[in-house]
């Protein structure tokens, strides 16, 4: 019988939790397990993963072979780590040892990642602001343009009203003519 760690789906449609269990490989995803060995939800960020460490180890020391999937869990975890330390014959004051020296590299690399992270912040921020700052300005110029379209506007209908009012209205000399004929 050959035995995995692998995600046994749970959850309702469009919400998926999953188990991590050991199983027969022969079993469905979702089929009888042997023993549950952790959780992991991916909704929430940060996502929640909890691995029960003795049982992990308990199965990987029997052969259990995990997916790609809990073996970059149990990786995130540092069990991976403290099972080949294991295997490898070092004494416990050793992988003592080598997990503090995991466990800072790891927090280095968090507040690396953190770092990068409000630094992408902050740029996103000034970008908004220049944004902000080219709309306005193309806000203001648009306004302006208006206004020198309504002083046009309102120029050219003074000087429509100064030249009709300037020039008086021509009447034919014939036609008045005829209008003192009539009367």
């Amino acid at each position: 019988m050959s035995v995995k760690l692998r995600l046994r789906r749970m959850g309702r449609k469009k919400l998926p939790m999953y188990r991590i269990v050991a199983v027969d490989s022969r079993n469905r995803r979702d089929g009888k397990y042997l023993e549950k060995v952790g959780f992991y939800n991916p909704l929430p960020d940060p996502v929640d993963l909890e691995i029960d460490k003795e049982k992990a180890m308990k199965w990987l020391d029997r052969g259990a072979i995990p997916s790609d999937t809990v073996k970059s869990f149990l990786q995130r975890k540092g069990i991976m780590l403290e099972w080949d330390l294991r295997k490898r014959g070092y004494d416990d004051e050793k992988i003592e040892e080598e997990l503090k020296k995991w466990e800072i590299v790891q927090l280095e690399h968090q507040k690396r990642l953190e770092a990068q992270a409000a630094m992408k912040m902050r740029k996103d921020d000034e970008k908004e602001a220049a944004e902000e700052v080219a709309a306005a300005e193309e806000a203001v110029t648009e306004e302006a343009v208006a206004e020198e379209a309504v002083v046009e506007t309102v120029e050219a209908a003074k000087e429509d009203s100064v030249e009709a009012v300037e020039e008086p209205a021509e009447v034919e000399p014939e036609t008045k003519a005829e209008e003192t004929k009539e009367s």
